[in-house]
């Protein structure tokens, strides 16, 4: 089983997310497991508050070093750290080969943000890579952490019917995926292509291929 403990003030953020659709029913087969831990329960302020004023002066407040720090603890037995994770704007970019290494980790905590940030100590303890969904900022890390554990989540060992089902996806094999068409065969004046209903597999296969290219260089040619 593929564990994620997930530290954050607003765990009902998840529920609906990760309760759902594939990544709940790979929960529900214990494929997946997906903690939601409070931050706020572990600080020891009485109270429970999680932040304060910036050293320095400044706008906002930041996330206190001791409550992260003891809700961390928490997810693991001392002698074995898991892989952490800090949801930040200033982190690696995720990608689908960066998804790809991340799923090999059995069990990775994420770290979301609030607020100016976090204290700066607490990054340097806990923290092995910080991780951005894109250039822009959130509120919060809780949207990227559940962009991060749905792109992972998805490409462990049977959480997906089957390896097929991601490795000709978009971004799989460095190319956007080709066009997908359903019944009926014609829609709004606008025909499926002939060579999809041929029969004929190896045509349909460099149909593809061709497709994949041709929209790769339309639509993201900064991947080829």
């Amino acid at each position: 089983m593929n564990r994620f403990d997930v530290l954050t003030l607003f765990p009902k953020m998840f529920e609906q997310v990760t309760g759902d659709s594939i990544i709940g029913r790979a929960c529900e087969k214990n494929i997946l497991e997906i903690n939601l831990i409070n931050i706020r329960d572990f600080s020891e302020n009485k109270h429970k508050k999680v932040d304060d004023y910036p050293y320095g002066g400044g706008m906002g407040l930041v996330m206190s070093a001791q409550p992260i720090y003891s809700a961390w603890e928490s997810t693991f037995d001392k002698e074995e750290k898991p892989f952490t994770i800090y949801m930040s704007p200033q982190g690696k970019v995720l990608n689908q080969k960066l998804a790809h290494k991340l799923a090999e980790k059995t069990h990775i905590v994420i770290l979301c943000g609030h607020y100016e940030g976090v204290d700066e100590r607490v990054l340097e303890e806990i923290v092995d890579l910080e991780v951005s969904i894109g250039d822009y900022v959130l509120t919060g890390g809780e949207i990227p952490a559940m962009a991060l554990i749905d792109c992972v989540g998805r490409l462990i060992k049977g959480v997906l019917p089957s390896d097929e089902a991601f490795l000709n996806e978009s971004h799989s094999a460095g190319y956007l995926e080709y066009p997908q068409y359903t019944r009926p065969e014609e829609f709004h004046g606008r025909k499926v292509p002939e060579v999809l209903i041929s029969g004929h597999h190896a045509n349909i296969e460099k149909w593809r291929k061709e497709q994949s290219e041709l929209r790769t260089r339309k639509k993201r040619p900064d991947l080829l």
